[in-house]
């Protein structure tokens, strides 16, 4: 039993075991391409609307939070 549990272990960290295609050359590819665009959306479509999400999410939070300071730096009415 523990020789069968050795064997099973040293097969899941063998190189040969598994072959696994390096996407590194790819990346480098279209990351390194000089077309004018910035790195950080030059990933395609989905990098283009993660930027634009956290763009808009980081502009929202900054207007709420401006609009409540300027709420709190008003004295309140009495009633």
């Amino acid at each position: 039993m523990n020789h069968l549990l050795r064997v099973s272990s040293f097969r899941s960290f063998c190189s040969s075991s598994r072959q696994l295609r390096n996407k590194v050359p790819d990346a480098q590819k279209i990351f390194q391409a000089d077309n004018g665009l910035p790195v950080h959306i030059k990933g395609g479509t989905v990098d283009v609307l993660m930027y634009r999400a956290t763009m808009t999410l980081t502009m929202a939070g900054t207007c709420y939070s401006l609009y409540w300071l300027l709420h709190a730096s008003f004295p309140q009415k009495k009633v």
